[in-house]
């Protein structure tokens, strides 16, 4: 039988794959600190909290969790799917930042950005300008339509859904959650959008743009 213990170390905080000061002067090391080892580890605790008791689930991962609700208990959907949710996309963000980021996507990326948005700039403005309307909290996103022959483009999405719950696949992302930037840019949001562009992982981003007809490979 499972313990309380057990269900408390399901799902893990994964690691940063870089130090907090690694994205400075962009994303500060306060702010890194935070993000990850406060929020990120909040939704993770949460998360097996909110799964004690339901022995069934804890072999779940928390994509599936959050992809399947209905397979969840009433009294527990609420918490499993806000936090599942956070604990899924904050995964994806580390990766999608790097010390030795910025510059421009190559290859098949660079190719279909151009292809669905007409420039790569034309693609990072619309990416901005969608990222500085979220209302409150949620995401920016470029995704990868299932339909329309894997067209990109640019979503949103509200508190910590993510895209593959409408069906499309997730290829980059940020975080616009004032726990994202406001220690350095305070209320600035725009200004943490564009200075993004100088940590964006772009190899990890194309990764995931050539994996992206792998169910297997979603985060």
């Amino acid at each position: 039988m499972d313990t309380p213990a057990a269900v408390q170390s399901k799902h893990l905080l994964p690691p940063l794959p870089y130090s907090h000061a690694s994205l400075e002067p962009h994303i500060d090391a306060r702010t890194m600190m935070l993000h990850h080892g406060k929020h990120h580890a909040s939704y993770v605790e949460n998360l097996n909290a909110a799964l004690a008791g339901y022995p069934e689930l804890l072999e779940r991962t928390a994509l599936w969790l959050l992809l399947n609700p209905g397979a969840i208990p009433q009294a527990a959907r609420a918490a499993v799917r806000n936090n599942a949710g956070g604990h899924v996309n904050h995964s994806l963000l580390w990766r999608a930042m790097s010390p030795d980021g910025g510059g421009a996507p190559k290859g098949a990326l660079a190719e279909a950005i151009q292809r669905d948005f007409g420039s790569f700039e034309r693609f990072k403005a619309r990416f901005a300008e969608a990222g500085a309307k979220v209302f409150g909290s949620g995401w920016v996103w470029l995704a990868r339509v299932r339909k329309d022959g894997g067209k990109l483009q640019v979503a949103t999405t509200a508190g910590h859904d993510n895209p593959l719950m409408q069906g499309h696949f997730p290829v980059l992302l940020n975080d616009v959650w004032e726990h994202a930037y406001y220690l350095k840019h305070e209320n600035r949001r725009a200004d943490y959008l564009q200075n993004w562009w100088s940590v964006v992982n772009w190899p990890e981003a194309s990764r995931r743009f050539e994996n992206s007809g792998r169910s297997a490979d979603l985060h």
